[in-house]
């Protein structure tokens, strides 16, 4: 992998060169290989999540597959695999792909598939891969594939992305999915985080339990069972819904499948994350920081940095000012700052005197729609310095 003159944020106009090289040259984010703006990862924010969500897992006993369509960083998933992953979570079959090209040893697919080519492809390869199904089409689509398909039936709740609507509909879908001679149920899926508040995924929890023991009652699950959820807001109400051995005459594992945890965020999940709730059980570290040129101060209270929505997420709040860089290269804190607005490639930014020039440390809401924004990512430490680059591939 190498770094160029395509490579958004760098400034590399007549180089080539390789990640390696790039990272043993000891770049500084301010030291001129780079332009505005620029996304960059903390990498002492990154090792300090990936221990807190392994700690946390193997408290409860639960396995762990971290959504990989947050960050598309097979890098990155390394690292989460080394730190304890039991496996991967991906959306679609493209995701998929690219887990099979790096040598993900489990996949699991978190949707139905019913396009029988990339499915066929996928149940072909050599690593443990699985995907959801909750419909009788579903059950259809996996008979055509012809080879062998582990799946998850999959219980949703109403006006819920996916899943079955009910423990009878479920029922019927796990059937007729042990009828086909191709297919091995490994368990129950379920994904809670479409909820509105603890209160209710606390009683989808309950319902996604109930299902289980009812399949198991009536002889439709094998003897090793796995139930999986756990989205990023409401992990902690999982755990406490599914821990223990409640599935008797099974050997229970369950895994949780929450993604954001990474890199966090000073937004959405700064406000949403489980650990307000449970705070004696860890807490999480922004990583995400997203640095623009102030580009214009154009009138008392208004000042306009480089950075739009082509570089920053903004469908769950907009970027958060945190500091701002001086032309003397000194930092300050910002207080009361705030973005009003965002162009393709403006922020409207009040509360902050700031000069043109100056740089500003943005956090971010939301790190699922970030990433997408950028193909090749600095992994800093806190002085700034290059630790490592990092690809993404969506």
């Amino acid at each position: 992998m190498r770094v160029d003159w395509a490579g958004k944020g760098f400034w590399q106009p007549e180089r080539d060169v390789s990640f390696v090289e790039f990272v043993q040259e000891g770049q500084n984010l301010f030291g001129g290989a780079f332009t505005w703006p620029v996304m960059v990862l903390r990498r002492s924010a990154l090792e300090h999540n990936l221990a807190t969500l392994a700690a946390f897992c193997q408290g409860y006993g639960f396995g762990f597959a971290p959504h990989g369509k947050t960050t598309m960083s097979p890098q990155l998933w390394q690292l989460q695999l080394k730190a304890g992953a039991w496996g991967i979570t991906v959306a679609t079959v493209n995701q998929a792909l690219v887990c099979a090209k790096f040598g993900v040893p489990r996949v699991l697919l978190a949707n139905q598939v019913l396009d029988p080519g990339p499915l066929r492809w996928l149940a072909e390869q050599e690593f443990d891969f699985s995907c959801f199904v909750d419909s009788l089409a579903g059950v259809r689509v996996l008979e055509q594939v012809g080879r062998p398909v582990s799946v998850y039936a999959e219980l949703g709740f109403a006006g819920g992305r996916a899943g079955c609507r009910s423990k009878e509909q479920l029922a019927q879908v796990v059937r007729a999915a042990r009828a086909a001679g191709n297919v091995t149920i490994k368990g129950v899926a379920g994904y809670e985080g479409g909820l509105p508040d603890a209160q209710a995924a606390t009683a989808y929890v309950e319902s996604l339990k109930e299902a289980v023991l009812a399949l198991a009652a009536q002889g439709l699950l094998d003897g090793d069972v796995i139930v999986t959820a756990g989205g990023s807001t409401y992990f902690d109400v999982v755990a406490d819904g599914l821990a223990g051995q409640w599935l008797p005459g099974h050997r229970l594992k369950v895994v949780l499948r929450s993604g954001a945890y990474l890199t966090h965020d000073d937004g959405f999940y700064l406000e949403h994350t489980p650990f307000l709730r449970v705070p004696h059980k860890g807490s999480l570290n922004a990583a995400i920081e997203i640095w623009a040129q102030v580009t214009s101060a154009p009138e008392e209270g208004l000042v306009i940095a480089g950075m739009g929505k082509r570089d920053a997420p903004h469908d769950e709040g907009l970027p958060v000012p945190l500091r701002i860089r001086g032309l003397d290269g000194k930092v300050r804190k910002v207080s009361g700052a705030e973005v009003v607005k965002l162009n393709d490639h403006h922020a409207y930014v009040t509360g902050v005197q700031a000069r043109p020039g100056e740089l500003i440390c943005f956090g971010i809401s939301h790190p699922c729609t970030a990433f997408d924004k950028w193909r090749v990512i600095a992994v800093v430490e806190d002085d700034y310095r290059v630790a490592d680059l990092l690809r993404t591939y969506f």
